[in-house]
């Protein structure tokens, strides 16, 4: 009895080298790369397309061949189009991804300055008690205090 695609032996011509001294190729992994990431252009490459898109657009399939040459979309001539006879040119400039911040500077600034204004008026607080203290042991214990001025002047 024959079987298509077997050898006489019944093992199949693959399996045949199973034992061999040659390694069997590698089987390339059909796996998507993990890290893919977004592209950006910037805005001279965004403009020289768009020039270059303009001037094929005379030939035959100038544009498909175009587009194919630089691994782009048709939608992405269309959108910069879009940008560019709006006239915004940073529209063109490439954006930034993510949420947009919420904090504002100035508040920023503000709440950290009225942290360090509580601080230092705790720190003179403290400092006040302290002299208090010392004029009140010196009083006590008979030390004569200097005669200040300044402490009186307005």
């Amino acid at each position: 009895m024959s079987f298509p695609g077997l050898k006489k032996n019944g093992v199949p011509p693959a399996a045949e080298n199973v034992g061999s001294a040659t390694p069997a190729k590698p089987i390339p992994n059909p796996e998507v790369v993990a890290d893919a990431k977004r592209r950006t252009f910037t805005l001279e490459y965004k403009m020289r397309i768009l020039a270059e898109a303009e001037a094929a657009k005379d030939h035959s399939g100038g544009v498909g061949a175009l587009l194919r040459r630089e691994g782009l979309y048709s939608s992405h001539l269309t959108s910069w189009r879009k940008e560019r006879e709006a006239g915004v040119c940073r529209a063109l400039a490439p954006k930034t991804r993510g949420p947009k911040s919420r904090r504002d500077p100035q508040q920023e600034e503000i709440r950290q300055l009225r942290r360090d204004k509580e601080q230092l008026t705790e720190a003179l607080r403290k400092a006040e008690l302290i002299i208090e203290v010392q004029k009140k042991l010196g009083t006590l214990l008979g030390w004569p205090l200097p005669n200040t001025d300044s402490e009186k002047k307005p």
